[in-house]
Parts: structure tokens; C-alpha cells; sequence
């Protein structure tokens, strides 16, 4: 795909979704896209190929948020950098932290960040529950993001830790999450949080979304998030 063709399907995609993206920052998402299908080739980064669908579905559900987020900001198990980094280029006022348990996405992501010549980001090769006993991270973050990464009671154990009082957690996820919205109250309570909206949106006709948005009213206990495997095998309920 050459760049206008790219061009003129991100900004139609961004019209249905009333975003504006300059021209210097489609020019850097074209370049994102293709660093990302090169990478591909070697290792697995994502399973969507086609150029199209990399543009609706790692794109623009990515920077649905930016008017959303300021400050500093922190995405959980990023994988190929979904969403923080399409977040970072389109809003480039925000300090990004980006972190993934493994490796090679995060090699990648230095790799994107350097071409794109992105500052202000730090990508990191590590699992949320090691970085959340970190003084400089825990309860530091004006906003946490996530995209699809868990169940909900599992996301919300690795988020809320980092975020400081006051902040928010975003969590995208798919259509039907109603009920694992439910079951995650309580978690969410324990941790120091409290959802204030949830949203229903569509990214294109036939692609629909939900936003939670989460604000941290207190402090979450030491005890969180707990070792390495816990959250996903014994969530809370």
C-alpha cells in the first residue's frame, strides 16, 4: 500500500470517528504500519496482516482515547505497542511507559520508537506485577491503559496499583463484556477504584467497542497486584 492510498483510508475511518490526524502524524503511522508488516515476517507480532484492517484495528481502535489521556501515562502488556504507541504519535504531549513480558515486542518497539524518532517514551521488558513494586511506577500514573489484554478482574488487578489517586484507567475491550464488567466490581472496589462510565461506541459500521473507565478514589493494598500468575488464575471475585 503507498502512502496516499493510506492516507485517504485512515482519515476516512477518522471522519466516521470524529478524530483529526495531522498530516506529519499519518505520515508517521504509515511508517509504523510498515516497520510492523517487515517485523511480521520474522516474528510473530500480530495476527492482523492486511494493511486495511491493521488501520481500523490496531490503529484507529488505539487512538479512539487520545483527547482522552494527558500526562503521564502507562500501557500494560502493549505487544507490538497497541495502544500506546499510535497514542504517543498522534499525542505527543503525553510521557508514555510501555511495557510487555515479552521481549521481542518490546525489541520491536525501541526499534519504531527510534525511527520515528518518538520522545518522551520508555518501552520496557517487564511483567506488571514485577514494575508495581517499583516506588518510581506504583500509584504514579495519571492514566493506565490496556486493550484487550484480560479479563477484566485480571486487568484491573495489573492497572489500578500503577494509578495514581485521582487518575483514570482505560480498559478497551470487544462487544458482550457486560457481564465480566459485573463480576470485575468487586475487584475493582478492593483495589481503590470506582467505574465511573462505561461507553458503547462502533470504529466503523460493522466494529463495536466498549471503553470502562475507571478512577482511582483510594489506595490500593501492598498486597497487589499478587505474584506472577495469580491474577489470571485465581482472579478476584
Amino acid at each position: 500500500m503507498e502512502y496516499i492510498e493510506f492516507k485517504n483510508i485512515i482519515k476516512n475511518y477518522a471522519e466516521y470517528n470524529n478524530l483529526v490526524i495531522e498530516e506529519v502524524k499519518c505520515q508517521n503511522l504509515y511508517k509504523y504500519m510498515k516497520n510492523l508488516l517487515e517485523w511480521n515476517k520474522n516474528i510473530n507480532l500480530t495476527a492482523i496482516k492486511e494493511e486495511k484492517e491493521i488501520i481500523l484495528k490496531h490503529f484507529i481502535d488505539s487512538i479512539i482515547i487520545k483527547d482522552r489521556i494527558k500526562g503521564r501515562v502507562l500501557d500494560i502488556g502493549s505487544g507490538a505497542g497497541f495502544p500506546g504507541i499510535p497514542l504517543k504519535i498522534v499525542n505527543d504531549e503525553i510521557k508514555l511507559v510501555s511495557i510487555d513480558s515479552v521481549n521481542k515486542k518490546i525489541k520491536f518497539q525501541l526499534d519504531t520508537v527510534q525511527k520515528l524518532k518518538l520522545k518522551n517514551i520508555d518501552c520496557i521488558h517487564i511483567r506488571a506485577e514485577e514494575l508495581a513494586n517499583n516506588i518510581e511506577y506504583r500509584e504514579k500514573f495519571d492514566f493506565v491503559v490496556t486493550r484487550a489484554l484480560a479479563n477484566m478482574s485480571t486487568l484491573v488487578e495489573y492497572m489500578i496499583p500503577f494509578t495514581k489517586i485521582g487518575g483514570r484507567c482505560i480498559c478497551l475491550k470487544g462487544p458482550n463484556c457486560t457481564e465480566e464488567i459485573e463480576k470485575a466490581r468487586k475487584a475493582i472496589n478492593l483495589l481503590g477504584g470506582r467505574i465511573i462510565k462505561i461507553e458503547n461506541y462502533k470504529i466503523s459500521q460493522d466494529n463495536e467497542r466498549v471503553i470502562i473507565l475507571i478512577e482511582k478514589i483510594k489506595n490500593t493494598p501492598k498486597m497487589y497486584p499478587r505474584k506472577q500468575g495469580k491474577p489470571s488464575k485465581e482472579p478476584i471475585i
